[in-house]
């Protein structure tokens, strides 16, 4: 297992130290569970991260399903440290299992049917577990203290080793029956039919993942015998300005473009908010993005949607985790 890399975080105007117990007494554990990387962090009342860490997410043979859920606590442990949480934030890739506490990510073929909650609210007893779709969760630390504040209708996607989503409808995370509610990244698109790891074709993931990106790249000849050429090189070369690194942004903005007109047109949204790794690219994925949506909406409600990078950057997940955890106690 990969050491868990531990760094405080910046400090935060108005807060105390993470050492003072009082800054800490009323503090949630926020975890935030994806294909590439595990964090977790101590959250206060108002958001701040008062503590942060993060590891690689083991890659675990399919019946091994222990290995991530050993990495995840121990992470969790450390970031704690003396502290004893009063609840959890509990954020991972879907699908989820709301009512069972069981996570079954795509990108995490070591868990299926997981039993997530149970496993975590067994290290943290006595702590109240709340489970969440990363992607929401994102999305509400977005709307709460990040790019979407005061905004009624916003779709946060996370655009990452996978592409997720989240919904905020009338001001207020949208779960759906199941938890599973905001599966942007599998919606099917126009663009070309892609398989996608949930077995459909032409799934917006199956497009404009970050790993999707660069496997295209590499079959338009793009670094194709370097293995180690992933989505951070993508970038900087679609910087210095390779024609199909520019390419495989365009492709992917694209096919985003078609998921958030068809998701305007079913929920009229004012915003998108897009976070997650392949978003750090900045205006070389929201030029293009711009571009299609333009070119793609023809109703008027669906043209007035803006499109933004999220504000939080590696924290909006951890953030709205503790938000939904801070809810659920009725602490809000």
């Amino acid at each position: 297992m990969t050491a868990p890399a531990l760094r405080a975080a910046a400090p935060v105007k108005g807060t105390t130290p993470v050492t003072d117990p009082v800054s800490t007494a009323e503090s949630v554990l926020a975890i935030d569970i994806g294909g590439t990387k595990l964090a977790a962090a101590l959250v206060d009342e108002g958001g701040a991260v008062l503590r942060r860490a993060e590891t690689p997410t083991p890659v675990a043979r399919a019946e091994d399903d222990a290995a991530v859920a050993k990495a995840l606590i121990a992470l969790a442990e450390e970031v704690c440290g003396e502290v004893r949480p009063r609840a959890v934030g509990l954020a991972s890739a879907g699908p989820l299992d709301l009512v069972a506490g069981t996570a079954s990510p795509v990108n995490i073929p070591s868990w299926r049917a997981f039993p997530l909650r149970e496993t975590v609210a067994g290290a943290f007893v006595g702590a109240e577990t709340v489970m969440i779709n990363d992607a929401v969760a994102a999305a509400v630390g977005e709307h709460w203290r990040g790019a979407g504040r005061g905004v009624e209708a916003m779709l946060g996607i996370v655009v990452s080793t996978g592409v997720g989503g989240g919904l905020v409808l009338d001001g207020r995370a949208y779960f759906g029956p199941t938890g599973n509610a905001g599966h942007f990244g599998h919606i099917p698109t126009d663009v070309e039919p892609g398989v996608c790891a949930c077995g459909m074709a032409g799934c917006v993931e199956a497009l404009a993942s970050g790993p999707s990106m660069v496997r295209w790249a590499k079959q338009q000849g793009w670094r194709a015998q370097e293995p180690a050429a992933d989505a951070r090189i993508l970038t900087q070369d679609a910087r210095a300005g390779n024609t199909t690194a520019l390419a495989a942004f365009d492709r992917a903005a694209n096919a985003l473009a078609c998921g958030i007109v068809g998701a305007a047109a079913l929920v009229d949204l004012d915003l998108v908010v897009i976070g997650g790794g392949v978003a750090a690219a900045g205006d070389l994925l929201l030029d293009p993005l711009r571009t299609h949506l333009a070119r793609r909406a023809t109703l008027g409600f669906v043209k007035r949607v803006r499109a933004l990078t999220g504000t939080l950057g590696r924290d909006a997940g951890l953030i709205g985790a503790a938000r939904c955890a801070q809810l659920a106690g009725g602490r809000a």
